[in-house]
């Protein structure tokens, strides 16, 4: 687990547009061999496309605009495969929707407040399980929603306790879902019998630096298989489970650090599909074997690749290969050994559904598509004859594809030489090469995720004011192998801040912008790294953004969630005997060095960088008379999910870097 959330948060609905296209699908043999895309090396190959019909600070890409077009998020078939319900903010909450699987009109099924997501439909079609928290605070509870009725109850209904990741057995009588109470650092698994209306433990004694997750189950619903993680996140085991006795099976014994998923239990209940770095320090895709515990590689590949499910005959098993931020899926025949990837549009396409992206028919399969100027919507495959059809359309409000950038994907070398950094670079259309334009190098959270080739609003928004924008793959980022992930292990904000600033190196010899307009902006880990650039290189940067940044890693690890502080402490080594470390990467120290103006964002209820981390840079920075503009949204947590709040927090970015690193041609003057 990471600073970064993995909750969706959603924007807004209109007409759908319904439309089919036909797939020519191409197939490859094992080992895969995934070519890699072309990427720039030279500054100078950065060019700004002219559009005629794109001008700066248009209307249509405005925050209000880009932010009231919807978000989709999680997805789930209904048993009968006709129905797919979906989480959307049409509403401006993350609520649950219904959509014919052929397309059509969507119904709003759920009305809350509060957001939704993590939905499964119960194999018998009476309820549709999913989580909701309160004000954005991560305490999960498992509700139960009609589909039929609207009607809603809350099963676990726990306000210390976190409940998250439910999960149907085949025989609709149980839930099983992870377990966490508020302060402590282990999940556990329990399960739900919905029949008996009680709870029984399936996992127990979990140590504290390690967390049991996501629960699968067997077809004939007596096995449940789940991931035992480390805190380190290096390290990783796959278990099986007995329903009635509570036994585990350890399936993946293995001699120093290598991380083991698994994804999919085969319907024959005798295979596991599963997702590894052991064979060559990169995430492939086997087959595991419960008798025997050995394991059939599938792909051999120096990529990302990640399994997704079973077909629901076996035959067939399905996986998704983000080649440096770009994600295409994968069905590959078992028997045949043939790979077929669907050449769907360029981005991040990834499976869709709950328990499995296939109807229980296997006729066709859920996917999301994502594109640098689509954003995330639904479409359903047929296995049949290859056609997909789009069943949401997120885009609205006069919002047109056509008027965003796609990015260039970069390399350049880190400053130390060890890595060549992977970076997406935006540039305005009709961008004068003058020497004279405003930068924005954009950082990622996590550490340990990734910027890839998908729809960001405050990206496009950015780049139609007038901004480049550079977001760099630091050391540390996810989707290039185990080695580049774990090269800032015990060394947060050392080299993979260096390899941020090299970032704005590289940009700077585009010719496009002004060195001395360069913006540093992030959130999360982001936002930590945020600060440790305007604090560490203070030269550099004209303004920092930070958003919901943590900056002081005594005060972070003293009050954050346990689970995030055990992997503090497993990523950065024993606060005391590493006081002097801690120290030199903790921000609020060296605020007496910070030049720039910040723009601070904070959630009232965030457990992971809590809000009093950033209140300490705005008392620190203005009891120097240095400029710290600030703002809690106190009804949020990790990031914004109410849009109006959204709109609110990068409406107040925009602004603020106008006024204090104006664009070319904007028209704008920095603030007294």
């Amino acid at each position: 687990m990471t600073k970064t959330s993995a909750t969706l948060f959603l924007p807004s609905m209109r007409t759908l547009i319904l439309f089919a296209i036909v797939i020519f699908m191409c197939t490859l043999s094992l080992p895969q061999n995934l070519p890699a895309p072309h990427a720039l090396t030279d500054p100078k190959q950065i060019t700004s496309k002219p559009n005629a019909n794109v001008e700066q600070n248009q209307q249509s890409l405005s925050i209000e605009r880009l932010y009231m077009t919807r978000s989709v998020g999680a997805t789930t078939w209904s048993p009968d495969g006709k129905t797919i319900a979906f989480v959307s903010n049409t509403s401006g909450r993350n609520n649950i929707w219904v959509v014919p699987a052929e397309g059509g009109w969507p119904t709003q099924l759920t009305v809350s407040d509060q957001r939704q997501t993590h939905l499964t439909w119960s194999p018998d079609g009476k309820w549709i399980a999913y989580i909701s928290d309160y004000d954005g605070d991560e305490q999960w509870d498992i509700f139960f929603v009609s589909p039929k009725t609207g009607q809603v109850v809350n099963i676990t209904n726990t306000r210390e306790i976190s409940e998250e990741s439910p999960t149907w057995s085949p025989n609709g009588r149980y839930l099983a879902y992870t377990v966490k109470p508020k302060t402590s650092s282990v999940f556990e698994i329990d399960i739900f019998d919905t029949l008996m209306r009680d709870t029984k433990h399936l996992t127990t004694g979990t140590s504290k630096d390690k967390m049991a997750v996501n629960p699968i189950w067997s077809v004939d619903s007596k096995s449940i298989a789940y991931t035992q993680h480390q805190a380190k996140g290096t390290d990783s085991n796959i278990f099986v489970a007995e329903v009635a006795t509570g036994q585990s099976t350890l399936l993946t014994p293995h001699q120093g650090e290598a991380v083991y998923a698994a994804n999919d239990f085969s319907p024959d209940g005798k295979r596991l599909l599963i997702t590894s770095n052991t064979g060559n320090g990169y995430d492939n895709v086997g087959v595991l074997d419960i008798t025997t515990k050995k394991i059939d590689w599938l792909t051999r590949d120096k990529w990302e690749i990640e399994g997704g499910n079973f077909s629901p005959d076996g035959e067939s098993v399905t996986w998704t290969a983000n080649v440096d931020g770009t994600t295409d899926i994968y069905v590959h025949n078992l028997a045949s050994g043939k790979t077929t990837s669907l050449p769907l549009p360029k981005g991040v396409n990834r499976l869709g559904g709950a328990e499995s992206a296939f109807t229980r028919d296997g006729a066709r399969l859920l996917y999301y598509h994502n594109g640098p100027t689509s954003p995330n919507d639904v479409w359903v495959y047929s296995v049949a004859n290859g056609k997909s059809q789009q069943i949401t359309n997120s885009l609205m409000a006069g919002v047109h594809s056509e008027d965003m950038v796609e990015p260039f994907l970069v390399h350049y070398p880190s400053r130390d030489g060890k890595w060549t950094i992977s970076a997406f670079v935006y540039v305005p259309y009709n961008m004068a090469r003058s020497g004279q334009n405003a930068a924005v190098v954009y950082v990622h959270g996590g550490p340990t995720s990734q910027s890839v080739n998908s729809f960001s609003r405050i990206i496009q928004h950015m780049v139609n004011q007038g901004y480049m924008v550079i977001a760099p793959n630091y050391r540390g980022s996810t989707g290039y192998g185990k080695e580049f992930q774990h090269a800032n292990l015990f060394d947060m904000g050392g080299g993979d801040l260096q390899d941020v600033l090299a970032a704005a190196d590289w940009i700077k010899q585009t010719g496009y912008p002004d060195p001395k307009k360069l913006v540093v902006m992030g959130g999360s880990y982001g936002g930590y790294m945020t600060m440790m650039g305007v604090t560490k290189a203070p030269d550099v940067w004209a303004a920092g953004v930070p958003i919901v940044p943590f900056v002081n890693w005594f005060t972070e690890i003293a009050n954050e969630d346990p689970v995030l502080q055990q992997s503090d402490l497993a990523t950065m080594g024993d606060l005391e005997h590493n006081k002097d470390l801690f120290r030199d990467r903790s921000p609020i120290f060296f605020v007496d060095h910070i030049k720039a103006p910040l723009l601070l964002l904070a959630g009232g209820n965030d457990p992971r960088c809590p809000k009093e981390e950033a209140q300490q840079v705005v008392d620190a920075v203005k009891k120097r008379g240095g400029v710290a503009e600030y703002k809690v949204y106190e009804n949020e947590g990790h990031g914004f999910a109410r849009v109006e709040n959204q709109i609110d927090a990068y409406q107040r970015i925009s602004e603020f870097l106008k006024a204090r690193v104006p664009p070319a041609n904007c028209g704008c003057s920095l603030t007294e």
